[in-house]
């Protein structure tokens, strides 16, 4: 920030697992959003390397993170991050249209709004839709290219406690049917005792972790 160096993270070294149901916890400032784009291959660490599925993605182009990200990453947000004048099925097709897929996208949409329990709202846009159904379409979003790794900030942040329970039962059967590989950045004890395991960060490190 200007002439300020922040290090956000700071020696961090984490390893999660194929299939691993894992979440990321820690107070305001501690370094979960950037943990959380390196992971999802939104940014780039200044030093270091990230390997996902055994490929080093760490030095890629924006070209080649962006396509990684497509492929691999599934995004669920806390503000559903969802197009407004869009209808559901829509929404859901946008990482089929970005991967320039086109052979029964409209097909693989709506089984992927289905699957979430939303076979009667595909063309309902945002809108039209409640808080946890908005959730849905976000879900269905980012299960329609079979990622290896779902990355949730903050899934039931904006959620009534019953949208939100149904919210993780569907990102937990996700990991039960499928073997997807699930993080989720959370605030709530009560979503981070649902995972296997939990990684809590404070001022840029992995809590137990030391400084070199």
């Amino acid at each position: 920030m200007g002439e300020v160096k922040v290090n956000a993270l700071s020696g961090v070294s984490v390893k999660i697992g194929r299939g691993e149901v894992v979440s990321i916890m820690g107070p305001s400032g501690s370094g979960k959003s950037t943990l959380m784009n390196i992971i999802g291959c939104l940014d780039r660490p200044t030093s270091g390397t990230y390997y996902l599925d055994d490929q080093l993605v760490s030095n890629m182009t924006d070209d080649q993170l962006a396509s990684v990200r497509n492929k691999k990453v599934g995004f669920v947000f806390q503000n559903f991050n969802l197009l407004s004048r869009s209808t559901a099925v829509i929404n859901v097709e946008l990482p089929l249209r970005y991967a320039g897929i086109t052979e029964k996208r409209r097909e693989k949409a709506v089984r992927a709004l289905e699957s979430v329990g939303l076979g009667g709202r595909l063309n309902h846009k945002p809108t039209e839709l409640s808080g946890g159904e908005q959730q849905r379409v976000a879900m269905a979003r980012a299960i329609i290219n079979n990622p290896s790794m779902i990355l949730a900030d903050e899934p039931t942040g904006n959620l009534d406690s019953k949208s939100g329970r149904e919210i993780m039962d569907l990102l937990l059967n996700l990991n039960k049917e499928f073997g997807t590989t699930l993080i989720i950045v959370t605030h709530d004890p009560k979503i981070a005792k649902q995972t296997k395991r939990v990684i809590e960060l404070y001022d840029g490190l992995v809590k137990g972790k030391k400084k070199k």
